[in-house]
């Protein structure tokens, strides 16, 4: 395994440099393209984040209690019927 992982590698320079072609060549189809844009950004920055379900709630966790108030329409500052 080492040795397939020593090869690979080797062949670094020579695998962004395919990519960077394929990027820039106006004969590659813009999927061709955007595909090897986006190897070459995650090779030299690394993947982007991606967002998780828990970064759309809201801080300080669920809410502990959920109340509904029913007023009467014609008296609206009445407490609950």
């Amino acid at each position: 395994m080492a040795d397939i992982r020593s090869l690979a590698r080797s062949q670094t320079k020579t695998a962004i440099n395919v990519l960077v072609k394929i990027m820039q060549s106006k004969d590659a189809t813009p999927a061709a393209r955007v595909s090897a844009a986006n190897a070459v950004l995650d090779r030299g920055w690394g993947k982007a984040a991606q967002p998780s379900e828990s970064d759309n709630e809201v801080p300080g966790g669920p809410p502990q209690r959920i109340e509904r108030h029913i007023v009467n329409p014609e008296n609206p500052d009445s407490e609950s019927i």
